[in-house]
This record gives structure tokens, sequence and C-alpha cells, in this order.
């Protein structure tokens, strides 16, 4: 996990695991030559304890001699405007700013995470019908993070701090059996630990088991996907033929590139749509769909338009997650781009036709568009409509537009009364591309 003289950015809360980590990477600071700093979240869920923690935990890094770096964020505001779970929003803030600082100073992450933490994941993502992904807990390594008390128990981290006189504080929501791992760990691991008490060891052994099963399946999952992708997803007809373990292990890894987690029911719903059509809402406005034979998966998100006076002048902007190229080139450069690249006739507008208030957006409806070299007017959404553009992708298609006459669209080219022409003076290229 961690090389002589390498640096990591240590993650606390204040309490016991945390404090143990830090401690114990300190103690590592001279014999290894690291160099050890800390990072907080003050999550504003708490108030008066939360900010008992974060001093707390200012004053510990003080004592150790540990550079700490502190977010003070509402969790619960944020949350609302993102539409999910605080739970959720507060960890992906948490790890958001984790790996913002950890880049800065070309850190490892080490999070306090132990055994009896995995014992709970486990047991959690079990209730809820995960499978093998779930089984797989909590990894020792991911990235950038490491977990170095990822094999203790919680009871030897308590050892051990009373053993070195640390102290620490406790969140008291962790007693509350409003939240599920809470009743899991008061209620359920006792009653299993009375079962085994190498409970923490067992569960640890199954968790590596599934993890190098997990592994396996994960590289077959992956050339399943490219042997079935095809332009905007991938094609159901081979998705049907996939094992029912392939299966989920490729929709999990597509659901992961929006950090989202599917369940059970998800991927019933997954093999459902794929034979039948449909759509199945994942959450966190993540949407799977599988419409004319291709299978894929989105998150909805509105651009707002951009104007022509910020984007006039300016060599690119970002919408739709796209990011737009703008080239700005007189008659004679773009004759001689044409030679090398044929996207320019698609691409490329008559500069002294686009009227001043145009802007850049995605469609509305009234949008009405004229073929290029073809006197015909159509609606923007009869146009993507024969192009079997699918529903769900056509409002991040990006346009150029002024009112409803749309000069220029993503994906189709040019207008016909914006085109570039022999009387031509100033070309303006536009060349989108994801970001």
């Amino acid at each position: 996990m961690l090389t002589e003289g390498g640096c990591v950015l240590a993650a606390v809360s204040g309490g016991a695991d945390s404090c143990a980590l830090l401690y114990c990477l300190c103690e590592l600071r001279d014999v290894m030559g690291l160099t050890i700093y800390a990072c907080h979240v003050n999550h504003g869920l708490r108030g008066e304890e939360a900010d008992r923690d974060e001093q707390f935990t200012q004053t510990l890094c003080e004592r150790l001699g540990v550079e700490l770096f502190v977010l003070r964020t509402d969790v619960a505001a944020e949350a609302k405007q993102r539409g999910i779970g605080t739970e959720q929003c507060g960890r992906e803030i948490r790890y958001a700013f984790f790996e913002e600082q950890a880049a800065a100073l070309n850190a490892r992450i080490a999070t306090a995470h132990t055994a009896s933490d995995n014992v709970e994941t486990v047991l959690f993502h079990l209730t809820r019908g995960s499978g093998m992904a779930g089984l797989c807990g909590i990894p020792p390594c991911r990235g950038r993070i490491i977990r170095p008390l990822i094999e203790v128990t919680r009871r030897e981290v308590e050892t051990y701090c009373l053993a070195h006189d640390l102290c620490f504080v406790t969140d008291s929501t962790n007693l509350s059996r409003a939240y599920s791992r809470n009743r899991i760990r008061l209620d359920v691991v006792p009653v299993l630990r009375e079962l085994n008490p190498s409970l923490e060891s067992a569960v640890s052994g199954l968790s590596e088991r599934m993890r190098e099963a997990e592994a396996y399946l994960m590289t077959s999952a992956e050339a399943a996907l490219s042997q079935a992708a095809v332009a905007g997803g991938y094609d159901v007809r081979i998705m049907q033929t996939w094992p029912q373990a392939v299966f989920a292990a490729a929709v999990r890894k597509l659901c992961a590139d929006f950090s989202v987690i599917p369940e059970a029911k998800h991927l019933a719903l997954f093999r459902k749509i794929v034979y039948n059509g449909g759509a199945v809402e994942i959450g966190g406005g993540v949407t799977a769909a599988a419409k004319q034979g291709i299978f894929r998966i989105f998150r909805k998100e509105c651009s707002p338009p951009i104007d022509a006076v910020s984007w006039v002048g300016r060599s690119s902007l970002v919408i739709c997650d796209k990011k737009i190229d703008l080239f700005k080139m007189s008659i004679d450069e773009f004759n001689n781009g044409v030679k090398n690249h044929k996207f320019l006739f698609h691409n490329a507008l008559d500069y002294d036709t686009i009227p001043l208030t145009s802007c850049f957006r995605t469609r509305r409806s009234g949008d009405q568009f004229t073929l290029f070299r073809r006197n015909v007017t159509k609606t923007v959404k009869k146009l993507f409509v024969e192009r079997k553009l699918p529903q769900e992708q056509r409002d991040h298609v990006v346009l150029l537009a002024e009112n409803h006459h749309v000069l220029w669209i993503e994906g189709i080219g040019v207008g016909r009364d914006h085109a570039v022409t022999a009387q031509t003076a100033k070309v303006l290229v536009i060349q989108p591309q994801n970001i």
C-alpha cells in the first residue's frame, strides 16, 4: 500500500478508527520516510457535535505535526439539489474532496475502514440482493485509495487506542437504530459473532474469494461489451445471448461509469427491457433504455443556452458535456483545409450570415431546419425521427439557432442558408467532442 518516501493523505473523522490510522501512519513516518497529511469533512449535519469533531481533529493533527485540510459543506442541501440520499451525497462529496486534495499532493488516500466495517458492508449488500459485487466487500486498494486497517477488527482498534492512550470522539448517530448499518452493527453482528467468534476473518476470506471471481467475470464482461458495441450503445440481440452472470457484470460495469450500483431488481429489469424494449430509472438521474435494438445507460442533464455575445471571438465552449471548438478562418484557409478534412463541409458556416442573437443550445419545440443543398425545411423533431436518433439522445444534441431557426445541428451539419459559398469571406468551423 505504501512505499518508502511516499506521500499519504489520511481521512480523519475524529473517531477511534481514523485516530488509530493517523497515529499508526505517524509511527511509520520516520521509519519509511513518509509525508503525512490529513483531511476532514464537516458535513454540517450534527450542529455543534460536528464542529466539536472538526476542532478535535485539528488539535490532534497539530499535536502530531500533520497538516490538515478541512471541507465544510451542507450535505443535506446538496443532497436535495442532486435528488439523492444524504448518505450517498455525503460519500460522493467526501471522496471528491479526498481525490482533489490527493491529486494536488500526489498522495495515496488512506481511509480507516476495518474488517468490522467490511462485515457490515457485506451484510448490508446481501440484504439488498446485490449479488457477487456486494459480497466483494470493501477492497483493500482501489485506485489511489488504500485501507491499511482492513484486516483489523474494531475491537483491536479500541484496544490499540487504550494501550497508546489515544483519545477520540464518538458520533452520536452511530447509536441510532434509524440507520440500516447501525442496526446491522448493533443487532445482527453480535448474533453472528456468537455463532462464529472469528466472524471478521471469515467474511474477509469470503470477500477476497469473491473479488477474485469478480475480476475474472469483469474480464469476460469487458470482452462481451466490446463485441456488442455499436454506435450509440450495445446491440440487444448480442446481449440476449450472454449468460446471466456475464450480463449482470456487464451492466454493473456500465453503471459504474455513472457512480451507480444497481440492485438485484434493477438487473432483472435490465434483462427484461433487453428482450422487450423500454426504459428503467436507476436513480440519481440515471436511466437504462433499450430502443430500436440498442441498449444504453445515460444521465439526462439539461444544458443552458450559450448566447452569441459569449462565444464570438472565443476558441471553445462547453455545452451538454461536450467541448465545442470554434475555428474562425478566411475562405482561403478553409479551401486548403477541405482537402484534408472532409468534416469541414458539414460543420462550416458563412460567418457573416450568423445572426448576433444566435445561441448554442439543445432542441426546443418548434425548431426548424432547412437541409443543406435541398429546398426542404423540416422540424428538428421530425429530422431526428427520420435519422432514427434514439429518443434519450435527442436532448443532448447541440444546435446553433436563432429563436426557432436552426443554423447548424451536431452530427447533421449546416443549414442551407448558412453554408459556405463562393461569396463567403470568413468561415466559422464548429467541431464538437466529448470531454
